[in-house]
């Protein structure tokens, strides 16, 4: 112990040996054996009781050098109270050893009495704790996805909605055109019709359900014949991109609206879920062009982007 050490600053240091030493026991008990339990047992009682009596002469080894008024019965009144000390710290480190001997002595009892071999073990299914714990997250996932959706707003009846209302402010009332890839060039088929615009298509008969094949090679042709207008647009070969267009399909958009309002001389007009789109043809001093309407839902079927055809009240 330093010389110049206060009584304060020696309480700190005692304190901070009984925590060293109850960890020091807790480190013991966890390597022992069933052999070594009883034995570590014993020492960590005697090394608490070591510490304790070389506290207590530390103590009374500071009481006599900073206090030298005895009072008659021979012990001052800070030995008095480093003694009280001293007892408040053995009755709070008792129970502590207390506690580890009883439980080592219980397990090595136990040990003891039942052979390790007797006592089943059920061993753990890793796997099957996964996927558990997957099957939780998953249905918390979909939980959750269910709440966004709740709180998401119903796309698809406000966008119908507000077709319906520019439909009735125009007079124009909806023909349903089949949900597929050819639902744009059906839907001009319709409208050039209603008109009385001829499809062309070199005198071959088509069903009505068939009239887009006409309007397709209409569109194909025309972008064909003017690449130079449209090149700028594509991502791919020009060739390739005519041939999807002209026999398979291919979903039309606004490249196709532009090339059909050219090529019949119409002026296209697109109700949506938006402002009114006017497709114009080319300038044409001879004959002023034609309207015809169709409308356009981006979320009101299930395959994406669609078109119908809109018809004028009769």
């Amino acid at each position: 112990m330093d010389s110049q050490e206060t009584s304060s600053e020696m309480q700190n240091r005692h304190r901070t040996e009984q925590k060293n030493l109850e960890a020091r026991i807790m480190q013991k008990k966890k390597g022992a054996t069933k052999k070594t339990r009883r034995g570590i047992a014993s020492e960590c009682e005697e090394l608490q009781l070591q510490l304790c009596r070389k506290q207590e002469q530390e103590r009374a080894s500071s009481n006599n050098n900073t206090d030298q008024a005895v009072n008659l019965c021979g012990h001052t009144s800070v030995e008095s109270h480093s003694i009280d000390l001293l007892k408040d710290e053995l009755i709070e480190a008792e129970p502590a050893v207390d506690n580890i001997t009883q439980a080592l002595n219980t397990s090595s009892l136990v040990s003891e009495s039942v052979p390790l071999s007797s006592v089943p073990v059920k061993k753990r299914n890793r796997q099957k704790e996964r996927l558990a714990r997957r099957a939780a997250e998953n249905e918390a996932a979909i939980e959750e996805a269910k709440k966004e959706v709740a709180n998401q707003p119903d796309n698809k009846s406000m966008e119908r909605k507000i077709i319906m209302n520019q439909c009735a402010a125009k007079g124009l009332t909806e023909k349903f055109i089949r949900p597929d890839g050819h639902c744009l060039f059906s839907a001009i088929a319709d409208q050039l019709t209603q008109i009385g615009i001829p499809l062309s298509g070199g005198g071959v008969y088509q069903p009505e359900d068939q009239l887009y094949k006409i309007v397709r090679e209409a569109a194909a042709m025309y972008l064909e014949e003017h690449s130079d207008e449209f090149l700028a647009w594509l991502d791919e070969p020009l060739c390739q991109y005519v041939e999807k267009i002209k026999n398979t399909a291919e979903w039309g958009g606004h490249l196709e609206l532009l090339a059909l309002a050219r090529n019949y001389n119409v002026k296209i007009r697109v109700i949506q879920d938006g402002a009114l789109q006017t497709i114009d043809p080319l300038p044409d001093e001879t004959k002023k062009p034609q309207e015809i309407w169709v409308a356009y839902y981006r979320h009101g079927f299930g395959l994406g982007e669609h078109y119908n055809s809109l018809r004028k009240l009769s």
